[in-house]
């Protein structure tokens, strides 16, 4: 399986454009430009998964934990072509797909409901374990969450897990622009190593230093980036 050509989709500068399409209130601006730069090199340059092999067994996952703000998320999947540009006006209107947080049953390309802060890595564990179960060895499990959800407890169990059990298949996305209530000692990154992970910091707005930290090899670990963006205000 292989990524989707950017050649056939729009391109990044489209991308502002396309998020200005999506109006209405509850929108949670820097929740979604916070995660803009580290989704579009994910769906550009890393996942294995696009609008023709979203349902196949082997495909990459991608799980928005941060579905709180999800109009970049929208942008790059409209962009990438899991569905038509035509849907964005209608975000958060009546009898639109496109809600305040996103919902599987109803968007092509996501993989879960969400957008209650703590749950998304917890998720990501089980679909690793999962994948694993089946043998399903080259499908790479992705989950994107903020800083401020490492103020919840269950992410702490899945951290500690996914460690502890080497899910090689399980990449960890942290959106670091100083949400959290308790910092950590060294950073984010230390927590993470602390149980066994790789672990990196980048600046999550340069696409050059987040694909090289995306795919960092990390042989019988899971592997986290903490994506170092501007402050929340």
């Amino acid at each position: 399986m292989t990524r989707v050509s950017a050649d056939t989709r729009l391109r990044y500068d489209d991308l502002d454009r396309l998020i200005a399409l999506m109006t209405g209130a509850e929108k949670h601006g820097p929740a979604a430009t916070s995660t803009l730069d580290v989704l579009w090199v994910l769906y550009d340059r890393v996942l294995r998964v696009g609008p023709g092999s979203a349902q196949d067994a082997g495909r990459d996952r991608f799980l928005l934990s941060k579905g709180h703000g999800p109009m970049a998320y929208y942008a790059v999947l409209a962009a990438k072509g899991f569905f038509p540009v035509d849907w964005l006006p209608g975000f958060g209107t009546y009898g639109s797909p496109l809600g305040h947080h996103p919902d599987r049953t109803l968007i092509p390309g996501v993989e879960i409901g969400s957008g209650s802060l703590g749950h998304g890595l917890p998720l990501a564990v089980g679909s690793a374990l999962g994948l694993r179960a089946q043998g399903l060895d080259e499908a790479a499990v992705w989950v994107l969450i903020g800083d401020a959800e490492l103020d919840e407890g269950s992410n702490h169990e899945a951290i500690a897990h996914a460690g502890s059990a080497g899910l090689e298949a399980l990449h960890t996305v942290v959106i670091d622009n100083d949400s959290a209530t308790h910092g950590w000692p060294g950073g984010i990154a230390s927590r993470f190593e602390a149980a066994g992970w790789s672990a990196v910091t980048v600046d999550g707005r340069d696409h050059a230093a987040l694909h090289a930290a995306f795919t960092t090899p990390h042989p019988g670990r899971p592997h986290a980036v903490v994506a170092r963006v501007e402050k929340k205000f």
